[in-house]
């Protein structure tokens, strides 16, 4: 019980230490691949990949369905 008044009051004071520093916060000027919006290329690219290794098992799977109903 005790150490979970300890981690209580240290997370709450923690969340007060940010609550007071993000009152003077600005916002940090954007660099690297978010800085040309490059960012959103690398998610395309990610995602069109992903997508096409999805479609590619699911077209694998049913093949082998197919293939093991036949030998059946």
């Amino acid at each position: 019980m005790k150490q979970l008044i300890v981690t209580l009051i240290v997370l709450f004071v923690q969340l007060l230490a940010k609550a007071q520093d993000s009152a003077n916060h600005v916002a940090p000027t954007p660099t690297g691949l978010a800085a040309g919006n490059k960012i959103y290329v690398v998610m395309a690219v990610a995602i069109t990949i992903l997508v096409g290794l999805f479609l590619y098992v699911i077209r694998l799977d049913r093949k082998i369905s197919m293939i093991e109903k036949q030998s059946s």
